[in-house]
């Protein structure tokens, strides 16, 4: 059930993480030219090159994707996954050149370690340089490197966030799989269960339900612009920038069914879709209705924010869901 990003042929991931600053990133790397669409839902996202995947966009083709830490800093990183992807001759040809196109997110982790450690081009390219078809390290890794959740009791009561991913194969060959890095300001839900995975904790070591003390953190400002999850859903099916826009609208559902509560005025959640394979490329794709990929899509971004809880490791004032 769980599985990967990488269950998808065609996609590979790296990881570049700075243990000691407490920040990092991820890059989504594709064999081929994906076709991908973006949904941007919380208030204070931190994003590059988004507007290209507009459904209207002229330029249908995207090389890659990275998730990082950093906050607006860390959009630096982006340069080091175009470096990387020039250097191998991958880009949209504009007859003079081939420009790698590589839309980016970041997370804000910078409050957590040293916040002058931020992730710029040598991190990115050590990302792209890492990424690979197969497995790969999840939790606190990577874009989850810095990452916490549950944060309405103020940071000295928050949790370990990180990376996760899930993957699902449904009938005709069609793979759906998603990757999260989880920095939310809710809390993290297992929706099987409605039990609090990681969240806010209180003096007895219980966990909160942030909902219920959001108007005291509200009141008392206890939160900063902190927070942000990010998410990548690929599919095998063979579909339009249109298609991959829905699919990304449709995937945040999986975000609102573990964060509790989400797209909220701190959080600067986006999910990107990505469609790899087509017609004319050596990685094939396969029919699927946009609908069941965006139902799937949803669904394997819950497993991806749950195993990216789960997975992490606890850090200094930020204990992790598999310590509790």
């Amino acid at each position: 059930m769980f599985g990967n990003l990488c269950d998808v042929p065609g996609v590979l991931v790296g990881h570049a993480t700075d243990e000691v600053g407490l920040t990092g990133c991820t890059a989504v790397l594709f064999e081929e030219p994906a076709v991908v669409g973006v949904d941007v839902r919380g208030s204070s996202p931190g994003t590059r090159e988004t507007d290209l995947l507009s459904p209207t966009g002229r330029v249908g083709e995207t090389h890659a994707i990275l998730l990082t830490g950093g906050s607006a800093f860390g959009l630096a990183a982006a340069d080091g996954v175009v470096r990387f992807l020039e250097e191998r001759g991958v880009g949209y040809d504009v007859r003079v050149a081939r420009v790698p196109l590589v839309p980016a997110a970041v997370l804000f982790d910078l409050a957590v370690g040293d916040p002058k450690s931020r992730p710029d081009a040598k991190m990115g390219h050590e990302a792209a340089a890492a990424a690979s078809c197969g497995g790969f390290a999840q939790g606190s890794i990577g874009a989850g490197t810095g990452a916490t959740v549950g944060k309405a009791l103020g940071r000295e009561r928050a949790m370990k966030g990180g990376v996760g991913s899930a993957s699902v194969e449904l009938s005709g060959g069609l793979v759906v799989a998603a990757l999260a890095a989880v920095n939310a300001f809710g809390d993290i839900r297992d929706p099987t269960t409605g039990k609090i995975v990681a969240g806010p904790r209180l003096d007895d070591g219980t966990l909160a339900d942030t909902v219920e003390h959001f108007e005291e953190a509200a009141r008392n400002l206890r939160w900063g612009e902190e927070n942000t999850t990010l998410a990548v859903v690929a599919t095998n099916a063979w579909l339009t920038r249109p298609q991959t826009t829905k699919i990304a609208q449709m995937a945040h559902d999986g975000l609102a069914r573990t964060i509790s509560p989400v797209h909220t005025s701190v959080d600067g959640d986006a999910v990107f879709a990505a469609s790899v394979g087509g017609a004319a490329g050596r990685i094939s794709g396969v029919a699927a209705a946009p609908d069941v990929v965006g139902a799937w899509g949803a669904r394997v971004v819950e497993w991806a924010v749950l195993q990216a809880v789960r997975c992490a490791k606890g850090i200094p004032s930020f204990p992790a869901a598999s310590e509790t």
